[in-house]
C-alpha cells in the first residue's frame, strides 16, 4: 500500500462534529490584491481508500473546481492567481458498525498556484492539502455513510478544500499585495506539508 493509501486507511478512522452547509456563506477574507485566473482541476492518479463508497474521477474534478469557483472567484483584485489543484486520494465513509466502524471521509490534494504577473510559481513544491468531512451535530460514534449519500459528502470534502485554498491564500496575502520579483516567488511561500494532520495520521499508523 503506497503513502496515500496508507493515510487513507488511517483516515477512514478519525471522527468530528461540524457545519455541514456547503453553501458559501463566510466573509471574504484579506487576500491582498488578488483575482483568480484559471482554475485547473486534474485527477491522473486518484486512489479510492480502504472500504471507501466510489465516484468517477470525472465527478471529483466537476465538484473541486465548481468549489474553487465558488469561493475564490468572489474576489476582485488585480493580481491575477492560477491554480493547479491535482486530487490524489480520497475515502467517503460507508454504513459501517457504530462505536467499532465509526468512519470519516477524507481528501488529500496538492495545490500550485501561479503568479501571472511575474510569470512564476508561488510555491516551488506542491502545497498539499489533507482535509476531513463536517457533517451536522452528530456524536462521535456517528458516520456520515449513515446520513449522507456519496455526493453529498464529495460536496462537503471539496467545500472544505477550497475553504482550505483560501485560507493558505490569506496566510500568504503579502505575496498578492507586493510586486514580488520572479526569483522571490517561492522564498514567500515556502513549502510546507499539513503537518498537524500528517502528525495525526501517523499517530494512526504506528498503533
Amino acid at each position: 500500500m503506497g503513502r496515500i493509501g496508507m493515510c487513507l486507511a488511517a483516515l477512514a478512522v478519525l471522527v468530528s462534529c461540524g457545519a455541514r452547509s456547503t453553501e458559501v456563506t463566510s466573509e471574504k477574507l484579506d487576500l491582498g490584491d488578488f483575482t483568480m485566473g484559471h482554475n485547473i482541476v486534474v485527477a491522473p492518479d486518484l486512489q479510492k481508500g480502504p472500504l471507501s463508497r466510489e465516484l468517477p474521477k470525472e465527478q471529483w474534478i466537476a465538484s473541486m473546481k465548481n468549489a474553487v469557483d465558488a469561493r475564490l472567484g468572489r474576489y476582485d483584485g488585480e493580481r491575477l492567481v492560477h491554480f493547479g489543484i491535482n486530487l490524489s486520494g480520497y475515502m467517503l465513509a460507508q454504513r459501517g458498525v457504530p462505536v467499532l466502524l465509526s468512519t470519516k471521509s477524507a481528501l488529500i490534494l496538492t495545490v500550485t498556484a501561479w503568479d501571472d504577473r511575474a510569470g512564476a510559481k508561488f510555491n516551488e513544491e506542491p502545497r498539499e492539502i489533507i482535509v476531513l468531512e463536517s457533517f451536522g451535530s452528530g456524536t462521535l460514534v456517528t458516520s456520515s455513510g449513515f446520513t449522507m449519500t456519496a455526493e453529498e459528502q464529495l460536496e462537503n470534502l471539496t467545500f472544505n478544500a477550497a475553504r482550505e485554498i483560501e485560507r493558505w491564500m490569506h496566510e500568504n496575502r503579502a505575496c498578492l499585495v507586493d510586486d514580488v520579483p520572479p526569483e522571490e516567488l517561492a522564498k514567500c511561500w515556502p513549502s510546507e506539508k499539513d503537518e498537524r494532520k500528517r502528525a495525526q495520521l501517523e499517530r494512526e499508523l504506528r498503533r
